[in-house]
């Protein structure tokens, strides 16, 4: 039994790096997926060890919190904001800055993934109708979402799983990982204006019209309001799961939006593919191979509690297998890392995502969603900007951790 699951294990993760397998369609979640219903076929899982397998508090944080979005969404928030921040700025310097605060202050409250995925369409609309070239605006907004999200325990999917897995404080995140990931925002916009800087163009009036976008205030004054009540509870003394729950479920009690368009905004591939990846990765916990290899590290003194360990690991891991399974896949076989780790692999994996195309979702959401929008967002053109803003913003938030006693080096 123990082949078959090292089998399916190094086959699922191959996926991971891949994206896909040559000559198939089945994309990470599919590969996951089938991985997970042949480890139940096979009997290396049962039915009551797949279900123990999955982390169902970080499941329903995601959920909510993807509600919570399709409230914003359905106020057409993130097309309004898309297309007031194509139009607002009179010169590329500023326009670029807009972009970055925008993208990175709203990935830290609403998830990055979901905030590229609704905004790229109507800013790439926005920029073409002024003559501008979308790409180092693309580039700075996949860039600035994954900046910013690092910023807090709700930003992005591997940060809610670090957060769930250590029992972190939302507050105290935000007081560690805040000032780092404000500065790798600020890298962000000096990285494009840098090697972009003689090819914006100037903004134009003219050029093919937009439609405006007609903003419905009342439901997104109720998912504001409904954000605030969220970060409120997270200073309660209650399990977050439990609030956020609460509160995406008074955001399906509504006149206006039916439930079936809210839940049809949430992103089923994601929670699946965590599901399958954390029945997988128990699997092969179940092996024993996990413990003895982290008992070797430890004794080897390689374990990734000091920053010579976790810098590599995040950037190796991050653009090959992906920043969420990665982080997945590292906690299931180090069950009980300490909080500065937790902070160090947070912040890292989250950066680490920037530095080549497919280092996150967020930034192959923004190509996918550009690509459909005629816009093509190339891996080298992603690399010359993504490079540099990843190893400097991963050597400044080392630092940071370091000078902070979170991690030694």
């Amino acid at each position: 039994m123990t082949a078959t699951i090292l089998i399916l294990f190094t086959a699922t993760y191959l996926g991971m790096a891949l994206g896909r397998f040559p000559g198939l369609s089945i994309d990470r979640t599919g590969i996951a997926l089938v991985a997970a219903i042949l480890l139940l076929a096979t009997g290396a899982l049962d039915t009551t060890q797949l279900v123990a397998a999955v982390d169902f508090p970080t499941i329903f944080i995601l959920l909510g919190l993807m509600i919570l979005s399709a409230q914003y969404a359905g106020s057409r928030f993130y097309d309004w904001c898309a297309l007031r921040v194509a139009r607002a700025a009179r010169s590329p310097a500023r326009l670029l800055a807009v972009i970055v605060l925008v993208a990175g202050g709203l990935s830290a409250v609403l998830a990055n993934d979901v905030v590229v995925f609704a905004m790229t369409p109507m800013l790439c609309l926005g920029l073409q109708a002024r003559k501008l070239d979308p790409r180092p605006y693309l580039i700075a907004l996949a860039g600035a979402a994954n900046a910013g999200s690092a910023a807090t325990l709700i930003g992005n999917p591997q940060n809610i799983l670090i957060g769930q897995i250590g029992h972190l404080d939302f507050w105290r995140f935000l007081a560690v990982c805040g000032g780092p990931a404000l500065a790798a925002m600020a890298i962000v916009y000096g990285t494009v204006w840098i090697v972009w800087r003689g090819r914006f163009g100037m903004p134009q009036e003219g050029g093919a019209p937009v439609a405006s976008v007609a903003l419905d205030r009342w439901q997104l004054g109720k998912a504001v309001a409904a954000t605030l009540v969220l970060l409120v509870l997270f200073t309660r003394d209650i399990p977050q799961e439990h609030a956020v729950l609460l509160v995406a479920g008074v955001m399906m009690i509504s006149r206006r939006m039916a439930s079936r368009d809210m839940l049809g905004m949430v992103d089923w591939h994601l929670l699946v593919l965590f599901a399958a990846l954390f029945a997988i990765n128990h699997a092969l916990g179940l092996t024993g191979i996990p413990a003895a290899l982290v008992g070797d590290l430890q004794a080897a003194g390689w374990l990734p509690d000091r920053l010579a360990v976790m810098l590599p690991l995040a950037l190796a891991g991050s653009n090959s297998i992906g920043n969420v399974p990665a982080v997945i896949l590292l906690l299931a076989a180090w069950p009980s890392p300490p909080e500065g780790a937790l902070y160090g692999l947070a912040l890292l994996s989250t950066l680490a995502g920037n530095l080549l195309l497919p280092g996150s979702l967020a930034n192959i959401i923004v190509a996918e969603r550009a690509a459909a929008a005629g816009v093509r967002l190339g891996f080298i053109e992603h690399a010359r900007c993504g490079v540099p803003m990843a190893l400097l913003s991963m050597a400044l938030a080392a630092v940071w951790l370091w000078a902070g006693g979170w991690m030694g080096l």
